[in-house]
């Protein structure tokens, strides 16, 4: 539409001036001038006919750039685009961020002092209290190969709670590949800082994970994977099984760290090992108990804690760490 005002107002200005019949330029010559000034010409009409069809073209004209007019935005109401200034603005914000992460440190673990850090002895680290909340988590399902289960996750009643909902369906994808189906999952997104470096959570000083959850009777795997950047550890995580009540009443669920078992893509491993509390990089909710049919699942909070009266270190035997004899 642009083009077609420049055009209408090109017209106006050639029909208001003298039309050269001869121009001389150096790449298209004379003959393109006469080309321009016979084609803005007015055709010839007879002297009756002339003011009315001057008339009506005029009012043509005028309507028709009235409506380009309307289309048109002005240069004042366009907004400015600079990619150099977002480019300064972004690095900025990371700038920003790092002197912060640099003052937090000599502050002590995550900006406060440390004697704070050591004498706590309960943390909540997620809660879902806005949807700024359930920007740090994404859902997962079968979908992804050709499954039929669904899943969501919206605020729950009264902005209080995170519900995570959906169909679970075991039928195999019709791909000839995959032989078993059914799952949904709910993992929290990496932590990142500035310039978008990996962080992870230290819960060196906690063995016990809590959480405040509400569901409908189905079993749900806990899933914990650590901080690594080598590749063949990417599927490694470890799990532990929370059994949900059913019915209108909140459950409070505590399962020590030391009862999380590995487990390599899907597979429980012979060898154990404990959770390297230190180093974690994001936690996980799975269903997959293959009953097909609807589910919910709604979350208060996931916390962390000390628990005194729990001492275990690690509840499996078949670990190299305690019993390297098993595995020479």
């Amino acid at each position: 539409m642009a083009l077609v005002h420049k055009l209408l107002n090109g017209t106006y200005i050639f029909r208001k001036c003298p039309k050269p019949r001869v121009v001389f330029c150096p790449f298209w010559g004379t003959h393109f001038a006469d080309y321009c000034s016979s084609s803005f010409q007015k055709p010839v009409a007879a002297p009756g006919k002339a003011t009315s069809q001057r008339k009506t073209k005029w009012n043509l004209e005028e309507h028709h750039q009235r409506e380009v007019a309307l289309e048109i935005t002005s240069p004042e109401d366009k907004p400015e685009i600079s990619f150099d200034k977002a480019i300064k603005e972004e690095m900025k914000g990371h700038f920003r961020h790092l002197k912060d992460d640099i003052v937090n440190y000599w502050i002590g673990p995550e900006g406060r002092p440390l004697h704070e850090v050591l004498m706590e002895q309960a943390k909540v680290v997620w809660q879902f209290r806005s949807k700024e909340d359930l920007d740090k988590w994404t859902v997962t399902s079968d979908k992804a190969i050709g499954g039929r289960s669904e899943v969501f996750l919206k605020m729950g009643r009264n902005n209080q709670s995170a519900l995570l909902y959906g169909t679970l369906s075991s039928e195999a994808p019709q791909d000839g590949e995959s032989g078993r189906s059914g799952y949904c999952a709910m993992v929290s997104k990496i932590p990142r800082g500035p310039f978008e470096m990996k962080r992870s959570y230290d819960w060196s000083h906690f063995n016990t994970l809590y959480l405040r959850v509400r569901g409908d009777g189905r079993p749900w795997m806990v899933n914990i994977r650590e901080d690594t950047d080598i590749i063949q550890r990417k599927d490694q995580m470890y799990s532990y099984f929370m059994f949900t009540r059913g019915g209108p009443y909140w459950q409070e669920v505590k399962i020590p760290f030391s009862k999380f078992f590995f487990s390599n893509q899907g597979r429980i491993r012979d060898a154990q090992y404990q959770l390297p509390l230190d180093k974690i990089s994001s936690i996980g909710f799975t269903l997959a108990d293959k009953v097909d049919g609807p589910f919910f699942l709604e979350i208060d909070f996931i916390g962390i804690f000390t628990d005194p009266a729990h001492t275990e270190e690690f509840a499996y035997e078949n670990s190299p760490e305690l019993n390297p004899r098993l595995f020479k």
